[in-house]
């Protein structure tokens, strides 16, 4: 939406201005808008190819992060680990793949390295390769931290790369980002399942060659980057949200939370919805597995529409209709037969997946000049619930039953009232006009 700036610029907030064809500061950074020959001075077109490498190379880099714990029990046996130990790994790669990345945004922010994409997944294929090799303990929690870093400078990055490339279109283009990596995850198990376990954990180097891809597809994205975002000084020009400082903290604040019913809720589908089906209904382990795909598959295509919705019709009624809306599906999950729970977790997936894109690119618009910084919290703050959700329901589910999970999970969405107190930015940018 068109709004008034001091110096009666007018355009849109993250994009470059009318008239005159200029480059935009985003913080320290330029963010241009690019068509399919170079810079423009106005919105022109979705650079697709970029957008395609990026998510891409988001499906392998997922892929690849999403095995590691597939291999957990052949390392428990082979380096004759306890949980304890076991617990160890995960949490040092939730640690540098989560928690990095913020830090990372921000320095990025204030220094943009056209090949930083290239060497985060550097980092990971020497982990992966470590990893596959390592004759001790201390070598295996070394290699996960390579591969969590190498998660960590990918996120942030890439989700300004895909801002960079939408052409305008910001929600359509953080969707296709995360769909690569909602495919990744989904299939990273299930590879690890049918091609490395029985093979043996030296055979999770031939993923390597993914990384390998990866890295020759992020240079030239890196390439792509130089031409068209020039190098800037350390003191460029901030866009402005319209929203004042309070406001945007209190906002930040209420996405986070947000985020942390929707991940908590996911984490009780992705790591105990087989275990719910196989006790409630009787099911083999293989239907419950086919119905975790399902629901994944429906995950993805949510992620796919909440982007492209966003742009279209604002990002607050997204979010709203996301995480509130789906509250009526959860409540009759835990209480409705087989033949039900399959279409409502549909339905629950792709309600719910389509949230983040909106959330992402939403919190972007309230810091419009820290684009990596808040993409490193967001994804980052995702990753952290989500490990910490499944830890937590884990216990909750050993002290009571798995049958409570759902019970109590299923108020979760209610949080989604919060979204009431978001500002409304398209009204506010409609004000400033």
């Amino acid at each position: 939406m068109p709004f008034h700036r001091p110096g009666n610029n007018r355009g849109r907030i993250g994009v470059a201005k009318s008239g005159p064809p200029r480059l935009e500061f985003v913080g320290i950074q330029r963010e241009n808008e690019v068509t399919g020959n170079g810079i423009s001075g106005g919105i022109r077109q979705v650079v697709f190819p970029i957008l395609g490498a990026i998510s891409f190379c988001h499906f392998l880099n997922d892929l690849m992060q999403s095995v590691i714990p597939a291999m957990y029990p052949l390392v428990k046996t082979g380096f004759q680990l306890n949980f304890s130990q076991v617990g160890l790994i995960t949490l040092t790669q939730q640690c540098t793949a989560s928690l990095l990345q913020p830090l990372v945004g921000y320095a990025t922010d204030r220094r943009p390295q056209a090949y930083s994409l290239a060497a985060g997944m550097a980092s990971t294929l020497v982990g992966l390769v470590l990893f596959s090799q390592a004759s001790t303990y201390p070598l295996l929690i070394a290699s996960v931290a390579l591969i969590g870093i190498g998660s960590s400078v990918f996120h942030p990055e890439a989700s300004r790369v895909a801002r960079l490339a939408s052409g305008g279109q910001h929600g359509l283009a953080q969707s296709l980002f995360q769909v690569g990596g909602n495919a990744g995850v989904a299939l990273g198990p299930l590879l690890a399942a049918l091609f490395v376990l029985p093979r043996g954990r030296g055979s999770l180097g031939w993923f390597g060659l993914s990384a390998l891809l990866a890295i020759l597809l992020l240079g030239h994205v890196g390439r792509w980057c130089g031409r068209v975002r020039p190098k800037a000084g350390p003191a460029g020009p901030h866009l402005s949200s319209g929203t004042s400082a309070r406001k945007v903290g209190g906002s930040i604040a209420i996405l986070l939370t947000l985020l942390f019913s929707k991940y908590f809720y996911l984490s009780s589908i992705n790591s105990y919805y087989t275990f719910y089906l196989i006790n409630k209904f009787h099911v083999s382990i293989q239907s419950a597995q086919i119905h975790l795909f399902v629901f994944l598959g429906a995950a993805a295509v949510g992620t796919v529409i909440g982007g492209p919705v966003g742009d279209r019709i604002g990002r607050k009624y997204v979010i709203w209709g996301s995480i509130l809306g789906v509250l009526p599906f959860t409540l009759l999950l835990p209480h409705v037969s087989l033949a039900w729970t399959g279409p409502l977790t549909v339905v629950i997936g792709l309600i719910l997946a389509s949230a983040l894109p909106a959330i992402v690119v939403y919190a972007q618009e309230l810091v419009p000049g820290r684009v990596g910084m808040i993409s490193g919290l967001f994804f980052g703050f995702a990753f952290g619930m989500a490990g910490i959700g499944a830890a937590v329901l884990g216990r909750l589910a050993d002290a009571t039953s798995i049958m409570t999970v759902y019970q109590v999970c299923a108020f979760l969405p209610l949080l989604g009232i919060l979204t009431g107190l978001l500002p409304d930015l398209e009204g506010e940018r409609r004000k400033l006009r």
